[in-house]
Formats: C-alpha cells, structure tokens, sequence
C-alpha cells in the first residue's frame, strides 16, 4: 500500500563532552505523524475459474490426452469417448431429414394443385382443406427431422470433450477402457490467469473496510500490491460472525497459486504513529533497535524498538520504544562505533556507564 512518507528533521551532533571531537554524526528526530489505520489478516489464493468436466453423452472412454498437472489450452482435446452408437444416429437423422424434405415436397406441390382446382371450383373446399393439413403435418416433420439432426449433431460433439479455457489439470477421474454416462465427472482444472484472495473479516471492521473500499495483497516475496475490485458478501456468517470477501488480483500474477495463506491488509481509517528513518534501524540477530543520543548526558544509548509499518521504503513506524522527540543516529554502524569508543574512554577513566 502506497502511503506518503512523513518529513523528517535533521541535526547534526557536534562535537561535545564526551565525544571525539572529530566525530560527526546524523540524526533524525522522532516525530508523530498521521498514518492510515492498517488490518492484517490472511487470505486464502482462489482461482476464478476452476471446474470439473462431465460426460453429456454415454460412450466408453478411448483416448485420454492429458493429465495431472499438464497445461491445456482453452479448446485442446481432453477426453475422447467412442462414437460408433453418435455416429449411426447422425446417419438415421441425416436420412430422416432427406425423407421429410421428400414428403414436404409431395405435400406442396400437391397442395398448390389442389388450389389451383379449387379456384376454378373442380374440387370441394374439404379437398383443399385436407391438402393444407397435409402441407402442415409435413412441415411439422420437417422441423422435427431438423431439430432430431441437430441434436444428432450434438450428442456426437459430446464424444470429444474439450478445455473450456487455458489452464492446469488439477485431477483426473476416469480411465481408458470405462464407460461413461452423463453426468459422470472426467477431469477437473484451473485457471491461474485470473486468480482471487479469499477473507473473512470481522464484523467490527466490515463497516469501515465497505466504507473506505481500499485493500492490498502481499505477494510471495514480500512485495505488496492495491486491490481495488473488492466484492463483500451481504451477509455474515452466524457461527463465526465474519464477512466474506473477495479480492480479485491483476492477471498473470507470478508464483501465486489456489490454496495458498497470504497477508491482507484493510484500511479502516487513521492513526497517530511515531516514525524514524528506516535507515536508523540496527538489526543484530533477532534483536531491533537503534542508536539514541541521551540528551543529559550527551552519550549514545542503544535502545531496542519494536517496530511497525514500513511507510515506502524510506521511514518506519515505531510501536514501542522510543517517544516523540527522541533523536536517532541515521548511521548504525558509525554510532556503534562512537558507542564502544565512550565505552573504553569511560573504562579507562575508571568511571560506569
């Protein structure tokens, strides 16, 4: 999450008493600054699009092109059923359609003769009528034939079962050699194209998260992108009271994959927030902390701190350790060194720290 760094006040530390007098150190003042109010919590990764092919038509299956973790492209061949039992309906229909095209013909070439022997009354009005109703019925079985060859044409398509969209197989549940039946599940993938974060939020938060619309996601390796396309479900759910909400990720988003933890973060509002450089930050081990200088007795002090945000890449915030108004040395290891020099000095005085 972007946030604006706060300015920070310079000094500089001139030579004093107990200091080398060629010794030049920066500092930063410790200032309290407004900063957005953060929540973190953890996310499960989805995928947009993730699902599970079924037979739509009976055949033993023949051919099998992929598996378990392949990569399809949206349209490629997965599963081949036989089609001998498709292929002779398609040919019954294919012959039903050429019959009732036959008998629609019959129907208007003699429905037009007998209107023609009407209008010079040769014939009663119960002739013509029963040529229409003829000229109907065979319309009627026109349609029939054509509707019965596409479903033909259908039923056979089904017998080659293809990936709706470009993705990775996830399972695969049947094998060469069984039969299939509709319904039957065949091969399950995913998309990771388009992928999405999972949250349930508490309800004490849901107002203000709706309210401020603003959320980021961190992404393997510790870099944190904005979320803008946020969908809150409108209901909680009664075991947990929690909200759930979905966090819809730019495309092709590397190194992320469905049912991985992520870190969340919502802004709920703002906060006071004390703040120092992030360059003033020691780190030794598993310990924190920085170079303070004492104003009373003009010395410097390490002080461990336990830090907060990181506001960019420039400043941090504090969340214990240090108050406002302190001063920080910008240069860790240069006050390290000036440390252990008042050190000696004061051992070789005979006096304590």
């Amino acid at each position: 999450m972007k946030i604006r760094t706060a300015f920070l006040f310079l000094a500089w530390l001139l030579p004093a008493a107990g200091m080398a007098t060629e010794t030049e150190l920066a500092m930063a003042t410790v200032e309290e600054i407004t900063v957005p109010r953060v929540f973190r919590l953890d996310g499960v990764v989805e995928a947009v699009n993730q699902s599970t092919i079924s037979a739509q038509t009976n055949g033993q299956v023949e051919a099998i092109y992929y598996d378990v973790d392949d990569v399809v492209e949206a349209g490629a061949l997965l599963v081949k059923l036989k089609d001998t039992e498709q292929k002779a309906a398609l040919r019954r229909a294919e012959a039903d359609l050429r019959a009732a095209t036959a008998v629609m013909a019959d129907a208007r070439s003699n429905y037009k003769r007998i209107k023609d022997l009407f209008s010079r009354k040769l014939v009663a009005r119960s002739d013509l009528d029963k040529a229409q109703a003829s000229l109907d019925t065979a319309r009627a079985k026109l349609d029939a034939a054509r509707a019965a060859l596409a479903q033909a044409k259908e039923q056979l398509s089904y017998t080659r079962v293809t990936a709706p969209y470009k993705g990775i197989v996830t399972q695969r549940h049947v094998e060469v050699g069984e039969v299939a039946h509709p319904g039957t599940p065949l091969m399950s993938g995913i998309s990771l194209e388009q992928l999405r974060v999972a949250v349930d939020v508490p309800q004490s938060l849901i107002i203000a998260i709706r309210k401020k619309g603003r959320a980021s996601v961190q992404l393997p390796g510790g870099r944190w992108i904005e979320v803008t396309d946020m969908t809150i479900f409108p209901f909680a759910d009664p075991a947990s009271n929690t909200f759930k909400l979905r966090l819809m990720l730019p495309k092709n988003v590397e190194n992320l994959f469905p049912g991985m933890l992520v870190k969340t973060a919502f802004e709920t509002g703002k906060a006071p927030a004390l703040v120092i450089p992030a360059s003033a930050v020691a780190y030794r081990s598993e310990v924190t902390g920085v170079y303070v200088l004492d104003e009373d007795e003009n010395r410097i002090h390490f002080r461990y701190v336990r830090l907060g945000d990181a506001l960019g890449e420039e400043a941090v915030t504090v969340l214990s350790g240090l108050q406002e108004g302190d001063r920080v040395f910008l240069d860790p290891i240069a006050a390290g060194v000036e440390l252990k020099r008042q050190r000696r000095q004061a051992r070789e005085q005979g006096g304590h720290e």
